[in-house]
């Protein structure tokens, strides 16, 4: 998706924008609701019609002559949006016909010269309906009637977008690396992000929750394409009070789900608290390398030479799997160490793809038996035969013995931290598999 273009969707609260982003998309990615106001921040997804990739952005609703900072905030959201895409497409809603806050948006829109195809929604009933004509009158060209709901005349709609799409990029083999940003609401996760990107990219307030959707930027750095996914803030089950927070919390695990690495903000004030833990073990059971950024740094007063070793080596004594996860504290309001984040993605990353000869596997494996040979049950004895590499992203090993059942879950932990010994893996999680040779299971 490097290089490819960029469609906004705009138009004012409630007339279907993330409905239409979801039927273009062809999966339901943007939190839908009939309330008006839940989309805030742009939210990307990659979409492709007629072998042509694009982005796809959806924005909040906008309310002309709103003058509070939240509704300031997704303003400036949806002109950002509308000035790096390469095509428009300006929402309405015929049920309601022409509404004062169409006809403003629509004059901004003339200003702002962008390729714009004027489409109004919930058009149901078509070909009869015509509602769509009185929206003539808001100087954009023909009105283009759907129904995203539906999906009546998406196809057709999707047709003349690409049309109006520049012309397509080279092809690019660069891999990208999608980077999860998460934690528990309001511990700086969208101030991270955008003091990352060097602007504001996500809607930042000082309520808890301001973020709702998994949102998707692309940044390029030193000859990389991280792709960061902000998070709505995941709260425990019982406190997910409403729809909207649960689809939340469901794209976040979604998101975790589709990520390389995940950069699990903490709050330095609040410490780490069991919500914190579970995510980062939903993380690393997923197989993504994972990295915990502990924010607002600045706010510690008075910190001793150790404060940050000490609270670290409580926590692995909570979590074992952290000793191998690595801590950078700092701070997104004023950005100490936030560089230093960036280096990071890019090692735990490139330690989740390693590859390891498979010579020097069995040298270690020879090694770490010769040292402790695993425990000898009644019957024939335990023998670990070879091993080799079997996968990355994250590292995972394959073991052959004779009786893989016979060896237990100690043993497979003192190799596991044998082969970390060996390699590292920083950030990222290890598995190890015991196979049976195929001959004794023949036998």
């Amino acid at each position: 998706m490097r290089g490819a273009p960029t469609v906004a969707i705009i138009g004012r609260p409630n007339v279907g924008k993330s409905t239409l982003f979801n039927r273009l998309i062809g999966r339901r990615d943007a939190i839908v609701d009939e309330r008006p106001g839940v989309t805030r921040d742009r939210h990307f997804a990659a979409a492709e019609w007629n072998g042509r990739r694009f982005w796809l952005v959806d924005t909040g609703g906008m309310v002309p002559g709103a003058h509070d900072a939240l509704n300031r905030a997704i303003r400036a959201q949806v002109e950002t949006a509308v000035a790096e895409s390469d095509v428009v497409l300006f929402v309405v809603d015929v049920e309601q016909g022409v509404n004062p806050a169409d006809t403003e948006i629509a004059a901004y829109l003339r200003r702002a010269g962008r390729p714009t195809i004027l489409v109004a929604n919930k058009a149901d009933q078509l070909p009869a309906d015509t509602r769509h004509l009185a929206f003539y009158e808001l100087g954009l060209g023909d009105p283009f009637p759907v129904s995203a709901a539906v999906g009546k005349s998406s196809g057709d709609l999707l047709d003349r977008l690409v049309e109006l799409l520049p012309a397509a990029p080279e092809a690019s083999a660069e891999a990208e690396i999608d980077v999860a940003v998460v934690g528990r609401p309001n511990v700086g996760k969208s101030s991270l992000v955008n003091r990352l990107l060097g602007r504001e990219r996500l809607v930042v307030a000082a309520e808890p929750g301001t973020t709702r959707d998994a949102i998707d930027t692309p940044f390029s750095y030193e000859g990389h394409t991280l792709v960061f996914i902000d998070t709505a803030g995941l709260r425990k089950r019982s406190k997910v009070a409403d729809d909207v927070e649960f689809y939340s919390t469901l794209r976040t695990s979604r998101a975790i789900e589709r990520a390389d690495v995940c950069v699990l903000v903490v709050d330095a004030q609040e410490g780490m608290h069991v919500q914190d833990l579970r995510i980062a073990n939903e993380a690393w059971e997923r197989g993504a390398a994972v990295i915990v950024a502990v924010n607002k740094w600045d706010l510690i007063e008075e910190k001793e030479t150790n404060t940050a070793a000490r609270g670290q080596r409580e926590l692995e004594e909570r979590a074992p799997f952290l000793r191998f996860i690595p801590f950078l504290y700092l701070s997104a309001k004023t950005g100490q160490r936030v560089a230093n984040l960036l280096e990071l993605i890019l090692e735990v990353a490139e330690q989740r793809g390693r590859r390891v000869a498979t010579a020097e596997v069995n040298r270690v494996l020879e090694a770490l038996v010769d040292r402790q040979q695993p425990p000898q049950p009644v019957g024939e004895s335990v023998r670990l035969l070879y091993a080799s590499q079997i996968g990355t992203a994250p590292p995972c090993f394959a073991i052959v013995s004779n009786r893989p059942e016979a060896i237990p879950e100690s043993y497979t932990r003192y190799l596991v931290n044998g082969f970390r010994d060996a390699w590292q893996f920083t950030g990222s999680p290890l598995k190890l598999k015991l196979r049976r040779k195929r001959e004794a299971a023949r036998r």
